[in-house]
């Protein structure tokens, strides 16, 4: 490969290792072309399956800063560069690696960690980020709808024991006034009296 072409090669390798957030190094040795197309498929959108020299590869990883690659370095490699999750690229990876034993994943690394052939697997066997999201998104929609309850059942309360009260009051209004009005009645019935005995009074 000539000087100019290596260059520009090992720059693409390096935008690559920057722009991911993972990359997950493997040996496609034994895949045919169909079914190096159908794992590129697979993998979607969010991640780029390169195959790639482990020389100029080598060099671009020391230039974009990452680490730990140099003993994965052997053999045809292919990398997986993934700006998805990288949860959802390593579980592609293990199944397709499951269907095609001849796809071998080495190692890698994910958010600057490098990451055994172990590692990756494990990373496979954890839930996706949207399957997270969903279940955090049901636990907080659990705990706002346990605080609406929360507070909803001293509003009622105090709802009711207004209503109690007011109900009371109204009860009780009547038998409050009966003795006003009876005494009425008598002063009257007294005053009545009073002026039928004393005959000046008419």
């Amino acid at each position: 490969m000539a000087k100019p072409e290596k260059v520009a090669a090992v720059t693409e390798i390096v935008d690559s290792f920057r722009g991911a957030s993972a990359a997950v190094l493997t040996e496609y040795r034994g895949l045919t072309v169909s079914q190096l197309t159908e794992l590129r498929r697979s993998l979607g959108a969010g991640t780029d399956y390169a195959v790639v020299k482990n020389t100029l590869t080598r060099i671009a990883a020391a230039q974009a800063g990452v680490t730990g690659l140099d003993e994965l370095l052997v053999g045809p490699t292919a990398v997986a560069f993934v700006t998805g999750d990288p949860v959802e690229a390593a579980k592609s990876l293990r199944d397709f690696a499951r269907a095609n034993p001849a796809l071998i994943v080495k190692g890698g690394v994910v958010e600057g960690r490098s990451m055994s052939a172990d590692d990756i697997r494990k990373l496979a066997d954890l839930e996706s980020r949207e399957v997270l999201l969903a279940k955090l998104a049901g636990a907080l929609n659990g705990s706002l709808a346990q605080a609406v309850r929360l507070f909803a059942a001293p509003l009622s309360q105090a709802a009711r024991l207004a209503e109690a009260l007011r109900a009371k009051r109204e009860a009780e209004l009547p038998v409050s006034e009966a003795p006003q009005a009876e005494a009425s009645a008598t002063d009257g019935a007294a005053t009545d009296g009073a002026a039928a005995a004393d005959p000046s009074a008419e």
